[in-house]
């Protein structure tokens, strides 16, 4: 396994499984994937943006990119 996937399977594991477990197999994809599609990748702060989320860093690079890009 991976480091990448094996961080991800501990957010996952702490910030988001209930702790009684899923319903069933369809309950527990749908809920995993939207756990990593939607916070984990879009609001969470990550250490590596500087307490950002990945969608304010990303949003942040492309302002200052198109700045750049605007004085060549």
């Amino acid at each position: 396994m991976s480091v990448l996937l094996f961080c991800c399977y501990c957010f996952v594991k702490t910030e988001w499984m209930p702790k009684l477990g899923y319903l069933d197999m369809k309950a527990a994809k749908l809920s995993i994937s939207n756990y990593i599609n939607d916070y984990y990748n879009r609001y969470r702060p990550h250490q590596f943006n500087d307490g950002l989320s990945p969608l304010l860093a990303e949003n942040e690079y492309l302002e200052t990119s198109n700045k750049m890009a605007s004085f060549t």
